[in-house]
């Protein structure tokens, strides 16, 4: 099965300290508002997703959700979860005071990884 979402060793690091200092964790990567269009990173419950929201997959055991309307935008998109030392837009992720940022880059699947793509789970 190909992964929808992976992340680079810096993220990979930026999320064991916030899971050291917070305990379980959540993304959330909303389409735009007063969010901003990065992945916010909560505590595991502190963010509600809609319904229809759907979960890519997880990073260091960390579900990484996606605005149903953006998943539908990046659907045939290979996520991975990189950071960098920046201040974010809204200022609402837990790697904010630490003065990072967590961003995407995304990458279209080739047409036989899209035959064999990990399940999604959506909100119903």
């Amino acid at each position: 099965m190909i992964k929808r979402i992976d992340a680079t060793e810096k993220a990979v690091e930026l999320i064991n300290i916030l899971k050291e200092k917070h305990g379980d964790l959540m993304f959330y990567q909303a389409g735009g508002c007063c969010e901003g269009t990065q992945p916010q990173c909560f505590e595991k419950g502190g963010y509600y997703q809609r319904t229809g929201d759907v979960c890519i997959g997880t990073v260091e055991d960390v579900e990484f959700w996606v605005d149903k309307d953006l998943f539908e935008y990046w659907k045939h998109a290979h996520f991975t979860l990189t950071v960098i030392d920046a201040f974010g837009v809204g200022g609402f992720s837990l790697e904010t005071p630490l003065k990072k940022t967590f961003q995407i880059e995304y990458r279209i699947f080739t047409p036989e990884e899209e035959k064999d793509l990990e399940p999604v789970t959506r909100i119903e």
